[in-house]
């Protein structure tokens, strides 16, 4: 079955909001795997807007007790290069970062910035970290993140759920079937496909089905979501909606 990454990254927002200790991300951290969870990711931002050094070392202790990988999200630079290789992750998600931006918007240039991202992809992969390149789902990009040596990719799927919600059908079916080629192309090339960014419950389904992804993160709609009905709860409703999309396929 799909598995199934929570980012706890808001958790850490709502803390630093007041400057206080609490709420604890690594709390949420631990309801998320008892919620059935595969997985939990933090992005450590140069900024420390939201998730800590601290953070990462608790969530890091965390993982390793319950045998759950932690998908450490990270600009490429050398500080979170060096933070990583000393933190030694199960995964190591490469993500563009820019400190003005809300969110991380779009995806990573593979092409572009190939030989910085193949020296962090070397340097990650001696400590074990299986590399993630989050990318548009563009043919280009997709071969490029092999050729530096990425085994993972995660596909950017904002596009995709600002047009679904926007009721914009044509526009979010065109992303929907670039989702699906990109998928289909990453897999053929022996790469591991996740996707992730702004899925919500109206828009999960469409995108668990496509059978090359294995791994969905998402983190800021289900922080959101558990203000008002817990954070196992609804986690549970994600993780149904996702089974029945790939049972729905398998039929």
């Amino acid at each position: 079955m799909l598995r199934l990454g929570v980012n706890i990254d808001h958790v850490a927002t709502i803390r630093n909001a007041r400057g206080s200790s609490y709420p604890e991300p690594v709390r949420a951290a631990e309801l998320a795997l008892a919620a059935g969870a595969d997985g939990i990711t933090a992005h450590l931002r140069e900024d420390r807007r939201h998730i800590s050094d601290a953070d990462i070392a608790v969530l890091t202790d965390l993982c390793l007790k319950r045998g759950k990988p932690l998908n450490f999200e990270m600009a490429v630079t050398d500080e979170m290069v060096g933070i990583a290789l000393g933190a030694k992750p199960h995964a190591a998600c490469l993500v563009p970062e820019r400190r003005e931006e809300v969110t991380t918007e779009g995806g990573l240039d593979v092409v572009k910035g190939a030989s910085r991202i193949a020296d962090a992809t070397g340097r990650l992969r001696t400590v074990g970290a299986r590399v993630s390149l989050f990318i548009e789902p563009d043919h280009a990009q997709i071969q490029a993140s092999a050729d530096v040596g990425a085994q993972v990719i995660e596909l950017h799927t904002g596009a995709y759920c600002d047009a679904a919600r926007a009721g914009e059908t044509e526009r979010a079916a065109a992303i929907l079937d670039r989702l699906k080629s990109g998928a289909a192309f990453a897999a053929s090339l022996g790469l591991e496909v996740h996707a992730g960014h702004g899925i919500d419950y109206a828009t999960v389904k469409p995108v668990a089905a496509i059978p090359q992804i294995v791994e969905l993160n998402i983190g800021h709609f289900l922080i959101g979501e558990a203000i008002f009905v817990g954070l196992p709860q609804a986690i549970l409703r994600m993780r149904t909606l996702m089974d029945a999309a790939r049972l729905e396929t398998a039929a």
